[in-house]
């Protein structure tokens, strides 16, 4: 039966909601103020993405088609799942953003897709998606592609030049997770494609230092996802992947999803999700290794004997309470690699620190204005009028730092 423009978004903005990695930062700024072209990358408006500094930004977040030939046991949009199915052309996403984007809904769109007869054929579905509305119709706003590894790299590269951002799916932290539940993709295959579309990146940026008009490629870099909880891979393990990705890869952002049960699943997937609170704990760790100076092992050092994250503390605060021997820290001497490392102080709190402590001697008052919560900090820290004596070594302070949880009422 044929379907109207109006169920096909329905079931393939839904069928969209299972990949994170839809951040729009990093991008080059763009805008047609001048009255030439379409779009913005740098307006305010209604969204779900965030900038570094805290700007929404809104993008169209669509499938192509939830048709796949694949069959990875924890997608929803597999071959053998029985959903219903729906596919646009590329006309129609060019006209769906348009058309959001001129009603003041979004500024940018994000593409992906299910393989539909092979991957080369569905790349260039998404390359003409894009290409219409750069070439054609002079937009400017951020467009974000989803990019197939089995696809060649000559489509890959077009649709960076085109692209602000483009990612390619490790989706699972270890190759025997995915070699189990998608047999269809190849570890060597993903991080080959990842691997070429860095080294495009790299030569782009060189190309422009030399020539002002060279072409830019992915301003906004390349990214990532994982799925958490389908296999058996432990926190330690997920991280330790995502360390390599950041080191080989130079990726802007690794995504942490965790895994949803969905209907008709295969048998070989767990019945339940993981706690949502494990997905943060990681994004948590991500932070720690990306902004405040840990090392992957480090932050696997944090984990408890099932090399799992704890759900009820930080990472940060969990490795302070392992190697209490690194503290109490004087926040009126200690480097910055040391004070990033005490629980509760953030980057902007050390930066404050550090600047304050050039013209004062700073208290325990003067950290309690910097912080959320200076009983978090006190056990960990020195100032000229307090020190923790043994509070750091006390056997229950785990249990002093971790917040009482509370029955909620209804009225």
């Amino acid at each position: 039966m044929q379907q109207t423009l109006r169920q096909k978004l329905e079931i393939l903005a839904d069928a969209a909601k299972y990949d994170a990695s839809c951040a729009s930062s990093g991008t080059a700024k763009k805008n047609s103020l001048s009255g030439k072209g379409l779009g913005s990358t740098e307006g305010m408006g209604i969204c779900h993405a965030y900038a570094p500094d805290g700007r929404c930004i809104s993008l169209l977040k669509i499938l192509l088609t939830n048709h796949c030939i694949f069959d990875c046991h924890y997608c929803i949009n597999r071959k053998s799942s029985n959903v219903a199915r729906a596919r646009f052309t590329p006309q129609e996403v060019v006209d769906l953003t348009l058309n959001f984007y001129r009603r003041n809904y979004i500024e940018g769109l994000f593409l992906s897709s299910g393989i539909v007869k092979n991957a080369n054929h569905t790349m260039e579905q998404l390359v003409e998606v894009a290409r219409i509305l750069r070439e054609e119709h002079d937009f400017r706003g951020y467009i974000h592609l989803k990019t197939i590894p089995e696809a060649d790299a000559e489509i890959i590269h077009t649709a960076g030049l085109y692209a602000d951002r483009v990612s390619i799916n490790v989706e699972l932290p270890t190759n025997a997770g995915l070699t189990r539940l998608a047999p269809d993709k190849n570890e060597g295959q993903i991080e080959g494609a990842i691997a070429r579309t860095k080294a495009r990146i790299i030569e782009a940026k060189d190309e422009r230092k030399r020539f002002r008009h060279a072409p830019r490629f992915a301003p906004a870099g390349q990214s990532t996802q994982m799925i958490v909880g389908a296999d058996d891979a432990n926190d330690t393990a997920i991280i330790g992947k995502a360390s390599r990705l950041y080191g080989s890869f130079g990726l802007r952002r690794v995504y942490y999803s965790a895994f949803s049960p969905i209907p008709d699943a295969s048998a070989v997937l767990p019945l339940k999700r993981p706690p949502l609170l494990r997905e943060h704990r990681l994004y948590q760790s991500d932070w720690l290794m990306r902004f405040y100076g840990f090392a992957a092992q480090e932050v696997a050092d944090a984990a408890e004997a099932d090399g799992n994250l704890p759900l009820d503390i930080d990472p940060k605060l969990a490795w302070a309470l392992k190697f209490r021997e690194s503290f109490p820290v004087d926040v009126n001497r200690a480097p910055k690699e040391m004070l990033l490392r005490v629980p509760g102080l953030g980057t902007k709190a050390v930066a404050r620190i550090l600047a304050s402590r050039r013209h004062r001697t700073l208290r325990l008052d003067d950290i309690a204005r910097l912080t959320v919560s200076v009983a978090k900090v006190r056990p960990f820290i020195c100032t000229l009028d307090w020190r923790p004596t043994f509070l750091t070594d006390r056997a229950d302070l785990r249990g002093m730092l971790v917040a009482k949880s509370e029955q909620l009422e209804l009225f």
